[in-house]
């Protein structure tokens, strides 16, 4: 039996970030959530398209 896992959620990585930015939550726990919302899969796609932050 195989597992696929869900798509990234990005309102669910959205809301963990404001969630720690407003001291809610404790890092190790951000980090879980931001784990099983999909952000790695985001950031895997992000650089397989050849993204790059823009410096202001």
């Amino acid at each position: 039996m195989s597992f696929d896992p869900p798509a990234p959620d990005l309102q669910k990585i959205i809301a963990a970030w404001e969630s720690w930015e407003r001291g809610e939550e404790q890092p190790g726990k951000t980090i879980a959530t931001l784990k099983t919302a999909g952000l790695d899969v985001i950031l895997r796609d992000l650089v397989a398209r050849g993204w790059a932050p823009v410096s202001k």
